[in-house]
């Protein structure tokens, strides 16, 4: 009897993102404010080193002696306190070559002095230049810094926030009122998407809900013909695929955004409730549930973070295998950061489609898109959203034999 094959293997996960640029040193690549600072302290050392060395050569040339003296002695004789080597007698000859060298070393002395001073001198301008450099590099360069702390604001979803900088009408001044200026225009239409979620939560829902009403009144009377029955159901079942949709993409729509009240809520109680409400359904598939919590708090929303665990037990539990699957749901702390794993048996997911899985409306190669009990899919999509939402990410690895191995990281 032939042995059943072996179920492929998922390719190894790469180990680096190619998408990603390599990571470079901090040092590498210096502020704007330090690159100002060594233009300006470059400049003047290097001014300084042309000054310098102008001085130098012209004084040098000014005390240049030569090697004959403007005067020589004839007879009597020579003393000095500063040239000690001098012979008390002697030919004219030997007396004026020894005076010419004493010279010749005064002046060579004289020279060395001034460079020295020079020197010192430069070195205590250069440090004086370096830290004006830096100061007004620091002046000039602090619109900027209103800018970005206002960038980062807005970052907050604080829209409200303008840099409305006051002073000449330079290039500075123009960029921050282009950035006010896109600002405005970003609130509103971060409004109008407000409103238009708001509308389109009441003109959707509505009929929607009154379908399914009527169906379920024409359901509920026993006199109607088995093939009407069978009719309202299919219409039921396709409301209700429609109620699901647009739910997610509402949910979806809400989460692209940054979330402004935030309240402690701990992920270990948010994967229990999770566990909880997806139990009945892994028992009908005949899928086990592990779960180990531990307390993990986070600052953010209760709900969102709640659909975030929702989301993925359900995945986990419906795109599992036949028999003997399983489904393990961990919280922990990591690092400083709260981290919510969600792994599961299940078909081989190639490396390569991992990343496709986060797209709206994307399934698994060979997955049915239309009429599939299994979702919409936007599941991960809005838990990628949620996560981005609270300042953390979420990451999907391959199984070694099948299944996936879900990790989102939230800051704490």
């Amino acid at each position: 009897m032939a042995s059943t094959p072996a179920p492929p293997q998922a390719p190894p996960k790469p180990t680096w993102d190619p998408r990603r640029p390599a990571p470079q040193l901090p040092w590498l690549r210096p502020t704007i404010r330090i690159r100002l600072t060594l233009l300006y302290g470059g400049m003047f050392l290097i001014a300084g080193i042309l000054l310098l060395s102008i001085i130098y050569l012209v004084a040098a040339q000014a005390l240049n002696v030569g090697s004959k003296l403007p005067f020589e002695i004839t007879t009597g004789s020579v003393t000095s306190d500063i040239c000690r080597n001098l012979p008390s007698s002697g030919t004219s000859e030997v007396m004026n070559r020894a005076i010419n060298a004493c010279v010749n070393d005064q002046r060579q002395h004289a020279l060395d002095d001034l460079l020295s001073r020079s020197l010192l001198a430069l070195l205590g301008l250069a440090i004086i230049a370096f830290a004006f450099g830096y100061a007004m590099a620091g002046r000039v360069l602090s619109p900027l810094g209103r800018i970005l702390r206002t960038a980062r604001a807005v970052a907050g979803s604080d829209l409200s926030r303008r840099i409305e900088l006051d002073g000449p009408d330079d290039e500075i001044k123009e960029l921050a009122d282009t950035f006010d200026d896109m600002l405005e225009r970003l609130e509103r239409a971060f409004t109008a998407q407000q409103r238009f979620v708001g509308n389109a939560s009441h003109e959707l829902r509505t009929p929607l809900a009154i379908n399914r009403t009527l169906l379920e009144v024409h359901l509920s009377d026993p006199g109607a013909p088995p093939e009407l029955q069978q009719l309202g159901k299919t219409l039921l079942a396709t409301n209700e695929r429609s109620e699901q949709l647009v739910e997610g993409l509402l949910l979806l729509a809400r989460s692209d955004n940054q979330i402004v009240e935030r309240k402690p809520v701990d992920l270990a109680e948010v994967a229990e409730q999770a566990v909880d409400q997806v139990r009945a359904e892994a028992e009908a598939k005949g899928v086990a549930i592990r779960s180990e919590q531990r307390s993990a708090v986070v600052q953010g929303n209760g709900v969102l973070l709640e659909r975030i665990a929702l989301n993925l037990v359900q995945n986990a539990v419906r795109y599992n295998v036949p028999e003997d699957g399983w489904v393990e749901v961990t919280t922990e702390v990591q690092h400083g950061q709260a981290v919510l794993t969600v792994s599961n048996t299940g078909p081989v997911v190639p490396a390569y489609e991992v990343d496709d899985l986060f797209e709206p409306f994307k399934r698994l190669r060979g997955a049915d898109r239309t009429g599939s009990d299994k979702g919409v899919g936007l599941g991960l999509s809005i838990v990628r959203s949620v996560a981005r939402a609270h300042g953390g990410h979420i990451s999907a690895q391959p199984r070694e034999g099948g299944g996936l191995v879900m990790r989102v990281t939230l800051p704490v």
